[in-house]
């Protein structure tokens, strides 16, 4: 369902393959969403979100030395949109997702599909033009 496309690689070869990665993630969260032999999805939840955020954070952490390597003009609205992603993931309510499992991984794939595209597309690409 979610797939790196074309028009979604920087030219920045670490950078492109963190993002197949968070791609991979989505693919993941979609798997278990659509996967109907799987009624209590809880800890496959869990362990999507986590590992989401572990690999958001160090790829976050290794665009932005990057960034500050080329001395990137607009390194701290690109670093807001990073922290505020984070942010995002850890205001999630683990009590709260467990009654509604269908919901949150709905929801965290809208997120997901709406900040991959925009921010690869408006932000990340615009660093090799730097």
């Amino acid at each position: 369902m979610y797939e790196m496309k074309t028009e979604y690689y920087t030219g920045i070869a670490f950078i492109d393959g963190d993002h197949e990665e968070l791609f991979n993630i989505a693919n993941e969260a979609y798997e278990v969403l659509k996967d109907e032999f799987l009624p209590d999805k809880f800890d496959n939840i869990v362990a999507i979100i986590t590992r989401l955020k572990d690999y958001a954070k160090k790829h976050f952490a290794d665009e932005e030395a990057y960034m500050q390597s080329l001395k990137y003009k607009k390194f701290l609205s690109h670093k807001i949109e990073h922290d505020d992603f984070i942010q995002k993931l850890e205001a999630i309510d683990f009590d709260q997702m467990d009654h509604n499992q269908a919901e949150t991984l709905l929801e965290l794939l809208e997120f997901l599909s709406d900040w991959l595209v925009h921010h690869i597309l408006e932000k990340d690409k615009m660093i090799k033009g730097n």
